[in-house]
């Protein structure tokens, strides 16, 4: 397993800055040398992204064009930000910030809060679980392990959102999410999750984000500190921006456009925690004069595996799809992706682990293979047969299946139940081993039938129906055998795949792959129901399973293999059929779906136009600056720049109407549970009373508003400026 980036393709620099120029593609040169105003990246897999932007920042400092202590370079994992600083420092550009969104935001955070808010800064705790424990006791809710992740889960994704509990049933509504209880007991979790934090003076990782933003709202003197010290941006994996993050973003940046954004819609596989690529695919519309460069030279896998990606994507439907980009390999052909059919699941776990075994023993390190799965549940068959063919291995982004809570406590339930399984009522009616586990585990959350939607409770369900499937197939190999066989069975089985691996097999789901990459990969259990997965209903759903689908086979540099089974254990009915995403990919099969038109994205670069007139080369659009409206003075401090006027000039605010506003957004923040100034701030409800505007766009263009409050705010809003109590008297006249 390696990071998506050699660190051999970033060797000391030495010289001048345009030695950090050397090596570059011309599309990653022009990121590099694209040092003002907005730009936009898009970088397909295994296009150097990471390259680009890196050498783009050291050359700028390097050049004497940027100060490393005005840089902050934004990413998503501590792993990807300490990586980004090595690259930085080997390049000669040390003393550039680069963080992850909640680093920089926490720093920023316990550097002003005295000035802020003044005091000693809450506890930030690290994991909820425990207080949406206490929130449902407090709520006379029940809630088991899996149950309190997804909960937990939901409060995350409503507060990256920026969704108050008051609102969360319609957001969810709206947005399709498979959720774990009635909306309404999750709302109610949610405020006596807020409600506990608040007895016991702490904050989580998302109140971070939301109070940076509260008080850069607020507090614009600090505002204008934070820019005053950050004055160039860039953010990588721009995809999973989320509204909260993107929001962020806005404040840091002020009214400047000095933003490097890098990333690609087609690998937006986490919308389930809140991340859109909108923010992404919109940036030229926010930013009309943006550069936009295209990355397509694909330098990680070869031709045959670049084709099968491209040839995915080509399917594809929806907004992500249609701006899509074709990769072109820049290495050596190699081998045609393999696509292998087997009778059943643990033949296709065995016929994997023989050909790594193969592989290793011709001399392919065992840590440039990977096996990729849909679900973790899917670890164990392929575990155990690694463990079987000798070959050592490791799991990223999940627990060893006999390491998993749910996992272990079914242990302890069937030991318990092989003991004393006389005097157990629940094993009267079990008249074979598989009906006397399905009797056992029914106490620890099985059902026959998975329960509906994503989250930590299928996972649970699924670990759980693994050792029930475990039986059968033990049954059906040892005819006779009893309880305590099988317990003897995992006892072994867990043993055997607890010795301690330092070089081995990757076994990943697709989802903590992402930003990996191996020579060899082996994308298992690739049928129907599974990819995609059966609670994907919507075309969006469907379309990102597409999409990770995607992001696995770009993890492959050389050597790809494909395979599904027809049915799950020995002797099952053979009724599942290979993945339809591969349909008129694979050999043999034909062409099901079929894509909208796309704009696919050659390499190159679109730069931004400020005029009508397309043919005159593009000039950097220039602010005016800000005057003020009555004695016409250049106005610099944040609040006057609201107000289009010196602080000391007379105004010709409506005193009546402010009052009125002001008592609306009292009402508004009490209703969202929120602080007032995250409604309106004081300066923009001014702004407002002295422009009393007539409709939306007035309304949008007062600083302070922008389009997502006129959206939230804006009826209301209007109807008090033209005297109305509220919108809804429009309608009575």
């Amino acid at each position: 397993m390696t990071a998506a980036t050699h660190s051999t393709l970033f060797p000391q620099a030495s010289g001048s800055a345009d030695a950090v120029l050397e090596g570059l593609d011309p599309e990653q040169r022009e990121v590099a040398t694209a040092l003002q105003g907005p730009v936009c990246v898009l970088a397909g897999a295994g296009t150097g992204k990471t390259r680009a932007i890196t050498h783009r920042i050291a050359y700028g400092v390097r050049a004497g064009i940027l100060q490393p202590s005005s840089v902050l370079a934004v990413t998503f994992t501590n792993r990807a930000a300490g990586e980004m600083r090595g690259r930085l420092r080997q390049l000669g550009a040390a003393g550039v910030q680069a963080r992850t969104f909640h680093s920089a935001a926490l720093r920023q955070l316990q550097y002003f809060w005295p000035k802020a808010i003044g005091g000693s800064m809450p506890r930030l705790v690290d994991r909820k679980i425990q207080l949406v424990a206490d929130a449902a006791a407090a709520c006379s809710i029940r809630l088991d392990r899996g149950e309190l992740r997804d909960v937990t889960a939901e409060i995350e994704w409503s507060k990256v959102t920026q969704t108050v509990p008051a609102d969360y049933a319609a957001a969810a509504a709206k947005s399709g999410r498979e959720i774990p209880r009635h909306p309404a007991e999750i709302a109610q979790l949610y405020s006596a999750y807020e409600d506990v934090k608040r007895s016991r003076a702490v904050i989580d990782f998302e109140d971070v984000l939301l109070l940076t933003v509260a008080v850069l709202q607020d507090r614009h003197d600090i505002a204008e500190q934070v820019r005053a010290q950050y004055q160039h941006f860039v953010v990588d994996e721009y995809q999973d921006v989320s509204p909260l993050q993107q929001r962020l973003l806005e404040l840091w940046l002020g009214d400047r456009e000095n933003l490097c954004v890098v990333g690609d819609a087609s690998q937006t596989i986490y919308s389930f925690t809140g991340a859109t690529p909108d923010h992404l695919l919109d940036f030229r519309t926010r930013h009309p004069g943006a550069t936009v460069v295209k990355l397509v030279r694909d330098y990680r896998s070869t031709p045959q595996v670049v084709h099968l990606a491209n040839g995915l994507l080509a399917q594809a439907r929806g907004r992500a799809a249609d701006h899509r980009l074709e990769l072109i390999s820049q290495r050596a052909p190699g081998p045609e992706p393999g696509y292998t059919q087997y009778d059943d699941e643990p033949a296709e776990a065995e016929g994997a682990a023989r050909r790594i075994r193969e592989l290793i023993d011709a001399g392919v390190p065992a840590s440039e293979i990977a096996i990729l799965f849909r679900t973790n549940s899917q670890s164990e068959t392929y575990e155990q047969a690694l463990a079987d063919a000798g070959v050592s291995y490791q799991l990223r982004g999940a627990e060893r299946f006999f390491d998993r809570p749910e996992v272990r406590k079914a242990g302890i339930a069937l030991r318990g139940a092989a003991r004393f399984g006389g005097n157990d009522s629940l094993l009267d009616d079990a008249v074979d081993l598989p009906s006397q586990v399905r009797a056992v585990l029914s106490g620890e959350g099985w059902t026959p039938h998975p329960p509906a939607g994503s989250g930590a409770g299928r996972e649970r369900w699924e670990s759980l129906a693994a050792l029930v499937n475990l039986a059968v197939d033990f049954a059906a190999a040892s005819p006779g055998a009893t309880l305590g066989d099988l317990v003897a069975e995992l006892d072994e089985r867990a043993n055997a795949q607890h010795a301690p691996t330092v070089q081995g097999v990757t076994l990943a789901s697709l989802h903590s792959a992402k930003g990996l990459e191996w020579d060899v990969v082996f994308l298992v259990g690739v049928a129907d129901g599974m990819m995609p997965i059966t609670y994907a209903k919507t075309e969006e759903q469907i379309e990102e399973e597409r999409r990770l689908l995607y992001v696995g086979v770009t993890r492959a540099r050389e050597q790809l293999h494909v395979s599904w089974a027809l049915s799950r254990s020995p002797g099952g009915r053979p009724n599942r059929k290979p993945s339809p995403f591969l349909d008129g990919l694979r050999p043999g099969s034909t062409t099901t779906t079929a894509g909208r038109a796309a704009t696919v994205g050659a390499g190159g670069v679109e730069r931004g136009f400020t005029t009508s007139t397309p043919a005159v080369p593009p000039r950097r659009r220039q602010r005016s600056p800000a005057r003020c409206r009555v004695c016409g003075r250049t106005l610099t401090d944040a609040g006057e720049m609201k107000l289009m006027r010196c602080e000391d000039c007379p105004s010709d605010m409506d005193e009546g109407l402010y009052e009125r506003l002001r008592q609306w957004r009292a009402e508004q923040a009490q209703r969202s549970g929120q602080p007032a100034f995250c409604v309106f701030t004081d300066k923009t409800l001014m702004a407002i009373a002295e422009a009393v505007p007539d409709d939306d766009g007035e309304l949008a263009r007062i600083p302070g508003v922008g389009v997502r409050k006129v959206n939230r705010y804006g009826a209301d809003v209007l109807a008090i400026c033209a005297g109305r109590e509220g919108p809804e008297e429009e309608d009575e006249g």
